[in-house]
């Protein structure tokens, strides 16, 4: 009889701690699957929704609570073959029986390197320190219908005023459709200089043509821009474009320029020092009020133009051969006639330099007079 009685109690313990274990799996859910509503961009999930790489998605999450819980947070998250990303709401409380609803942003990860398309998964959590509930999505991830990669973008870090520089790109298409008639321009902010290369056609997957077929989705290709004589020195920003009739694409790189001689024609004192820097000879217009001539300036080398003003406002000219200004320069008779009385100053100090070496020779001189010679008579006894 004992033993019975004990039997009886070793099952009723048993079927208690079965029943507590299955209430506590049960409490351990935060909310009911049955009940969570996830959308992506206002798509229900369970119509298996496309998202695009690289681009921003709003994913909604709604749920009815199935306890009271604090600090319940929500995370999304879309896993990838090498990178993850994951987005999670602020904490917030929960009553039990009543449905909530929560909007987070994620940036969907580009990881389409020769597909136009693949699968990813994405993980909802619904979760605090005591209770969780999470589940996993297949959605449908494919390359945005036009995009190019810049591969890369190399030119020197440097650049001298009058060199012509190339700038080299590696372009690889990753978009879903195929590019058309594709141009890269080259331009520098604030020079007003501007390149445009036309670099062809480029497929969206090389991968679907023959082997032996010369349709390719990558183009490397070089830009070459001159850089004119007479540009500033400073930090410039290159900017490169690339666009068909679908698609504008731009990535910009900082330039250096150097220029000793931005200037190819300075005024001085007395008049004009004229510059040539570049590598051809170049003949200048030279206009006087009264007159004008032609200055002719060697490859590499400079000249001097003098210039003597006989007016108070004397402006002289200088043109190219093509009749562009290169500059106006004004001169006056002050400039001469402070060189004059310079000049007067100079020979004022030198003359009284001469007065004193003269005096001074005066004295020595007047100090060596001889002395009187005492002359003794003849005495007679």
């Amino acid at each position: 009889m004992q033993m019975k009685t004990k039997n009886l109690m070793v099952s009723f313990i048993a079927i208690a701690m079965a029943l507590f274990l299955v209430t506590t799996v049960s409490a351990a859910e935060l909310a009911d699957l049955s009940g969570l509503t996830v959308t992506i961009d206002n798509i229900d999930v369970a119509y298996s929704p496309a998202v695009i790489a690289g681009e921003n998605v709003e994913i909604e999450v709604q749920f009815t609570a199935n306890v009271d819980a604090s600090n319940v947070r929500i995370k999304v998250e879309i896993e990838g073959d090498k990178i993850d990303v994951d987005a999670i709401s602020n904490q917030f409380d929960v009553e039990d029986g009543h449905s909530y609803k929560k909007s987070l942003t994620l940036k969907v990860p580009y990881e389409l390197k020769d597909d136009l398309s693949t699968d990813v998964e994405l993980n909802v959590k619904v979760w605090n320190a005591n209770y969780k509930t999470e589940d996993d999505y297949v959605l449908k991830a494919q390359r945005p219908s036009y995009n190019v990669d810049f591969k890369s973008i190399s030119l020197p870090k440097t650049v001298t005023a009058g060199e012509t520089f190339p700038v080299d790109l590696v372009l690889k298409n990753i978009g879903y459709n195929d590019l058309d008639d594709l141009y890269v321009v080259a331009k520098i902010t604030g020079a007003e200089l501007e390149k445009t290369v036309y670099f062809g056609d480029l497929v969206s997957d090389e991968w679907n043509y023959d082997s032996d077929s010369d349709e390719t989705d990558t183009v490397n290709g070089r830009v070459y821009i001159e850089i004119p004589y007479n540009l500033v020195a400073g930090v410039y920003t290159l900017e490169v474009e690339v666009s068909t009739d679908d698609l504008v694409l731009s990535e910009t790189k900082q330039l250096v320029i150097e220029n000793e001689f931005p200037e190819t024609v300075i005024k001085t004192a007395d008049g004009l020092f004229v510059v040539n820097p570049t590598n051809q000879m170049k003949i200048y217009r030279i206009v006087f009020p009264s007159n004008e001539m032609f200055l002719t300036v060697q490859a590499g080398s400079s000249e001097t133009v003098e210039v003597k003003a006989d007016s108070e406002v004397y402006t002289v000219n200088v043109l190219t051969m093509n009749g562009e200004l290169v500059g106006s320069y004004d001169f006056s008779k002050q400039v001469l006639d402070d060189q004059t009385n310079n000049a007067i100053v100079v020979l004022t100090i030198i003359l009284a330099i001469i007065f004193l070496v003269l005096l001074i020779v005066l004295i020595v001189l007047i100090g060596k007079k001889p002395q009187k010679t005492e002359e003794f008579g003849e005495s007679y006894y």
